[in-house]
């Protein structure tokens, strides 16, 4: 079977790749499980060495692979830039910090004493998505790497080139063989990794129809997972907010990646006294936005990642508005790309109450008052990122401690950076990336007790 990489612009087929046959996927898998045998006893400076060659690689290469993310998969090249350069900072600080975040802690007890140090455990197998092709597999390899363990990536099927071009950067870096490894397969073939024995954890980023299927495998054969999931985040607009501030930022960060991000504002929660307003001038910036060839300069977004995606979005949107919700703005469809859209007096039971809609969709719940906006952001199964806008930081605060969610953040929409660790709860997952909890994930937290 064939993995063809398609520019979702036009349709075209860039480069094909040809599945790996399962003799192969051994053969991979074997490679890496020796590979552990000698790289688990690198000290930390050596695997550093390996991290931080990356992250300069990473820099050296960043219009090239922005381009690369433009072409296969729809993102603007001034995004695509911004996500090498995370990747970058990615590998820098794993590469600096690995070593005091995994330092022996001591214990004390009153007959005696104990240390509580980090072990690598072997092979992680990462299952990663499309829409941050370069940053997902970062965020796995890097911390994983520097513990002592080795890295398997299954990336999504509709970006070969980019998880070529990542492993290349690996392996430009000086990583050993074996020591990161891309299996190229398809989504029916990458469970059976899962069962093999030789794999010790599983870090997975999708959907959470996906994610289920995965954590029930790997709970079978009693194996750790992370999960990133799915999310439909609350953007809560105060009435004490900038408005004129947060709605031009909310355009912004809606149509960031064509609105296909996990931690993208999904639910926009606005108090009654300030909705109105408000979402003019959201209309009004919105109205504003070109769409453009993701190759070039000068538009504000793109195709969404595949024609299939759009279609899908489109779909959502639809069922909405014929289940009653009200459409402000946008909602058509043209081949790959979909028209900034914002739907109002959302019913319950329709998509755009309680389904991700993976594209530039902002779905509008007006409320009461403060309280009523958390209650409205808590009413959902998933819990991944979440932020509220006023110019009370206090009140911020307080309401960002209210919001079930993996990450609450004031006067900004929910956003990643190495060195503070991200995830979610409820059907958004469970676990943690980056930062200090990371690293972390998948090491044997082991305890040796002396007297």
């Amino acid at each position: 079977m064939a993995i063809n990489s398609i520019n979702p612009l036009n349709g075209e087929v860039l480069a094909s790749f040809e599945e790996m046959t399962s003799n192969q996927v051994d053969i991979a898998i074997a490679k890496a499980n020796l590979a552990f045998k000698t790289w688990k006893n690198k000290s930390f400076s050596e695997r550093a060495v390996v991290l931080s060659r990356a992250a300069a690689l990473y820099r050296e290469r960043k219009e090239e692979l922005a381009m690369l993310m433009a072409e296969e998969m729809g993102k603007k090249l001034e995004h695509g830039r911004a996500e090498i350069d995370l990747v970058a900072e990615i590998f820098d600080y794993y590469a600096d910090e690995g070593e005091s975040l995994l330092a022996p802690k001591k214990l004390s007890t009153k007959d005696g004493e104990g240390t509580m140090i980090n072990q690598p455990v072997g092979i992680i197998y990462g299952i990663q998505p499309w829409n941050f092709p370069f940053y997902h597999p970062a965020r796995c390899t890097a911390p994983n790497l520097i513990a002592g363990n080795v890295v398997l990536t299954k990336h999504a099927s509709n970006v070969p080139q980019c998880a070529k071009a990542f492993e290349q950067i690996m392996i430009d870096a000086g990583t050993p063989e074996g020591v990161y490894t891309n299996l190229v397969v398809s989504s029916r073939n990458a469970g059976a990794i899962i069962d093999d024995d030789r794999v010790q954890g599983v870090s997975f980023t999708g959907s959470n129809a996906a994610g289920a299927k995965v954590a029930e495998q790997a709970g079978r054969n009693v194996k750790k997972t992370v999960m990133e999931l799915g999310g439909v985040d609350p953007f809560i607009v105060l009435d004490d907010a900038n408005l004129d501030k947060t709605a031009e930022y909310l355009a912004f960060t809606k149509m960031l990646c064509s609105g296909q991000i996990c931690i993208s504002p999904k639910r926009i929660i606005l108090v009654e006294s300030i909705a109105e307003e408000f979402l003019n001038k959201v209309k009004a910036h919105l109205q504003e936005l070109t769409p453009g060839d993701p190759t070039k300069e000068g538009y504000h977004y793109g195709p969404l990642s595949t024609e299939k995606a759009a279609i899908d979005v489109e779909a959502q949107i639809k069922k909405s508005v014929e289940g009653g919700a009200k459409l402000l703005l946008g909602g058509k469809r043209e081949g790959a790309f979909i028209q900034p859209t914002i739907l109002t007096d959302i019913p319950s039971g329709t998509p755009a109450f309680d389904e991700e809609i993976f594209g530039p969709v902002a779905n509008v719940f007006v409320v009461k008052d403060e309280a009523e906006a958390i209650k409205v952001a808590n009413d959902s199964q998933f819990g991944l990122g979440s932020s509220v806008y006023t110019e009370n930081e206090a009140r911020g605060i307080r309401v960002a401690e209210q919001m079930e969610a993996g990450t609450a953040f004031v006067n900004h929409m929910s956003w990643t950076y190495a060195t503070m660790p991200m995830g979610g709860v409820k059907k958004s997952g469970y676990g943690r990336e980056l930062g200090h909890l990371g690293i972390k994930e998948f090491v044997n937290e082991k305890l040796i007790r002396t007297f």
